[in-house]
């Protein structure tokens, strides 16, 4: 049971962002009801409260795209929730990853901003490894560890080298070089960036 207590509205409603827990993108935002949340707590799945057909609703129980609990949050004002997940595939009933997949002057698909670059360079990764097009230097990194680990150490003393007698632009150059390399070296060993970060968090203490 949650430690907090949660202010649902007068309709007996708290709106719910869900998260990607790996990459920190917003997927959805939708409502849960009491019932929904303490079915969410209890299972580890998230579970919604549908406004429109008035019922509750666990999500991907038609499409199998589930999105599995890490950690639920609640703002200072307990009035609304966001859950940290871990989807099984697109969030959106469009087949779109996010339901935020649309600029609001455009209405295009908005350009990746500086914070989700990670994120959109694993999906790379991913999708190479997933459909292996000819010629890709991604899939040449991911089939040759012994390659992509000398290209690692090179962009490392690049980087430093960089640091020792260069601008900062270039500073960031050999570092955005140096992390692609590794995270398509750590991927050839089933190891992706989610991993690296929870060592990470493991080193807070």
């Amino acid at each position: 049971m949650a430690a907090i207590d949660v202010q649902f509205d007068r309709d007996g409603l708290v709106p719910c962002i869900a998260q990607d827990a790996n990459s920190g993108e917003v997927l959805t935002l939708a409502y849960m009801n009491e019932e929904s949340l303490r079915l969410t707590e209890e299972t580890g799945e998230i579970h919604y409260y549908s406004r429109s057909r008035r019922k509750l609703w666990k999500k991907g129980e038609e499409s199998g795209n589930v999105q599995r609990v890490r950690q639920l949050r609640i703002d200072c004002d307990g009035d609304a929730i966001v859950a940290l997940v871990e989807p099984a595939g697109p969030a959106c009933h469009t087949g779109e990853r996010t339901c935020f997949f649309r600029d609001l002057e455009t209405g295009e698909a908005p350009e990746p901003v500086d914070g989700e670059a990670l994120a959109a360079l694993a999906r790379t990764i991913e999708s190479r490894l997933a459909e292996r097009p000819e010629g890709s230097y991604v899939v040449k990194l991911l089939d040759d560890p012994g390659f992509a680990g000398a290209k690692v150490m090179e962009e490392a003393e690049e980087v430093s080298r960089a640091v020792r007698k260069e601008s900062d632009e270039r500073v960031a150059e050999e570092a955005a070089d140096v992390i692609f390399h590794l995270s398509a070296l750590i991927r050839s060993r089933g190891i992706d960036l989610a991993d690296v970060g929870k060592v990470l968090n493991g080193r807070r203490s």
